[in-house]
């Protein structure tokens, strides 16, 4: 091979190895900008989902609560009632406990 033939061939290398270099560069500026994409898109969504689960919580202990006082008003107003509902509770399960 000649001298002429050697440099052409070690600029060809130099050009593909540029070339190779500015390419790896641009895949990864690509995917660091859809990496970051992806990224807010999912934090938004985190976002939207934190949200509605603390509207769900808020929620139902909002109906626990209610569901307390109204049971709690219930065996105010009738005890006896409440109490004979007891019973009866206490003895089915103690009945379905020992099975």
């Amino acid at each position: 091979m000649s001298e002429k033939d050697t440099k052409q061939a070690a600029d060809k290398f130099k050009s593909g190895r540029t070339h190779a270099t500015e390419a790896a560069n641009e895949f990864k500026e690509a995917a660091a900008a859809k990496f970051n994409d992806l990224r807010d898109n999912l934090n938004q969504r985190a976002g939207e989902y934190r949200e509605r689960a603390n509207q769900v919580w808020s929620d139902t202990t909002g109906r626990a609560r209610t569901v307390s006082e109204e049971g709690e008003d219930y065996i105010r107003e009738n005890p006896l009632q409440a109490v004979g509902i007891a019973l009866v509770a206490g003895f089915v399960l103690g009945a379905f406990m020992r099975r």
